[in-house]
């Protein structure tokens, strides 16, 4: 299976890291920590519960490490996971960490409309601290 990331999920983010079948990106979007999980996966695979167990136990340690990061490294009252795929198609999880101080507080990130993108060295200060807590580096 030759694996295609989604050009929309490719240039709304940033590159982290490769792991257990995923790809990990931080989402341009500096209002919030906002991670987006791809499993690399056939595209007809849309939603979880497709997935072979094996497949799933990875995407879901993927999930739960990248969770791990977000909580540590910024601390957010409250950590938002979810996998809809209403627009982009490609299965594709969020994991978003929310707090009460946040802009779009407490409705959700998907209809806030003041983006806000990662200002000089921001993404890449995330991004290496990530690659270090995953192991990555």
């Amino acid at each position: 299976m030759d694996f295609i990331l989604n050009e929309r999920l490719a240039a709304g983010g940033f590159d982290v890291a490769r792991m257990h079948g995923c790809r990990i990106l931080l989402k341009d979007e500096a209002n919030f920590p906002w991670f987006i999980i791809v499993p690399e996966v056939p595209q007809e695979i849309e939603d979880l519960h497709q997935l072979d167990d094996e497949t799933f136990a990875e995407v879901m340690l993927a999930v739960r490490k990248v969770s791990r990061f977000v909580e540590a490294y910024f601390h957010p009252e409250k950590l938002n996971v979810a996998c809809i795929g209403n627009i982009v198609r490609q299965m594709h999880i969020h994991v978003v960490g929310r707090s009460t101080g946040d802009p779009a507080w407490p409705g959700v990130v998907w209809a806030f409309d003041e983006k806000r993108k990662y200002g000089e060295g921001e993404a890449e200060q995330i991004v290496g601290a990530a690659r270090e807590f995953l192991g990555i580096v």
